[in-house]
């Protein structure tokens, strides 16, 4: 393997308008090749926004929704990184011949679609089924995985995907800034996001605190520490329907450390160079190759019902 230069990006997406968020993906992608990157990575649903879907019907979904890779939106992006002659990322609403409803994530390059994922945990629309396969693929000598936001925080997933092989994880999310059961955790308020000229470090504030990047720093350098995988995490910055989103669109290497990130509030991306070295260097790779088994086999395996809440889903109570 030689060295590969990766871009993370974040932007501001518009609740289905395609057209919007490929101009803006053109727009990126174009300018991180000019700066050297081979590849780079979009959020969850870049191409048609992710929020707004909770409140769509099945037959409002299957509008918004394409098949992959024939729907416009994937040849779209195929002729961007044709035109931009980088590898590209992004997410998007399936559907299949049978109109099934998939949360999904590509990768094409400028001769077409490389690698589809369709998300294992999806919520934001109960059409949306679930994927039942993980994803590993060779991507310009690496061999790469996909896990959609929620499927990272089971961490079956993520060690299940770098016993496949995958030596890079890209983690394309729409997270952060939404209430749970853990302290600290809440919405920013819209407000201060159409402030941020004026008053930059208000916004900030919330965006590095437990609604946000303090949160991620729990266990995001984590997953790439223990797995001994680089994580390309993508993220959207600004107004995603009715809620505010910080970004932090970020690359890590197999230490947990983080390469590049977006620290601030424009559509942008990060660079970071990653080597094969750092990936037996790195103690993830010896907590692996020191792993027994025979001793959870069963205890991993053993039968046990998905049960999946989402606090800030959830009806509120009269």
């Amino acid at each position: 393997m030689e060295k590969l230069k990766i871009a993370s990006a974040q932007f501001e997406n518009r609740s289905g308008d395609k057209e919007y968020n490929l101009s803006v993906i053109d727009r990126l992608s174009a300018k991180a090749a000019a700066q050297g990157a081979q590849v780079i990575a979009f959020h969850e649903c870049s191409v048609t926004g992710y929020t707004f879907a909770r409140k769509l019907s099945k037959e409002q979904m299957l509008e918004v929704a394409e098949r992959i890779p024939e729907g416009p939106s994937i040849q779209k992006l195929i002729e961007i990184a044709r035109k931009n002659q980088t590898v590209i990322l992004a997410g998007l609403f399936e559907k299949d011949e049978q109109d099934q409803l998939f949360k999904a994530y590509v990768c094409v390059d400028q001769n077409g679609l490389l690698a589809k994922y369709r998300k294992l945990h999806p919520f934001i629309n109960p059409h949306i089924l679930p994927g039942n396969e993980y994803v590993v693929f060779d991507l310009l000598g690496w061999k790469c995985g996909i896990l959609i936001c929620y499927d990272n925080n089971i961490i079956e997933n993520v060690r299940a995907t770098k016993l496949l092989g995958a030596d890079v994880i890209f983690m394309p999310h729409e997270t952060m800034c939404t209430p749970s059961t853990r302290p600290g955790a809440g919405f920013v308020d819209p407000k201060l996001w159409e402030n941020r000229e004026n008053d930059p470090t208000s916004l900030r504030i919330e965006f590095d605190s437990l609604k946000g990047r303090a949160w991620l720093m729990k266990w995001l350098p984590a997953r790439a520490y223990d797995n001994a995988v680089y994580v390309v995490f993508s993220n959207p910055i600004g107004m995603d329907d009715d809620q505010l989103k910080n970004g932090c669109s970020m690359i890590l290497d197999p230490f947990g450390d983080i390469l590049s990130e977006c620290r601030d509030f424009e559509d942008s991306f990060v660079i970071a160079t990653i080597t094969p070295e750092k990936l037996t260097q790195a103690g993830g790779s010896r907590y692996l190759r020191a792993r027994r088994p025979d001793l959870y086999r069963d205890i991993l395996g053993q039968a046990h019902e998905p049960e999946q809440k989402v606090v800030w889903l959830q009806p509120k109570s009269s």
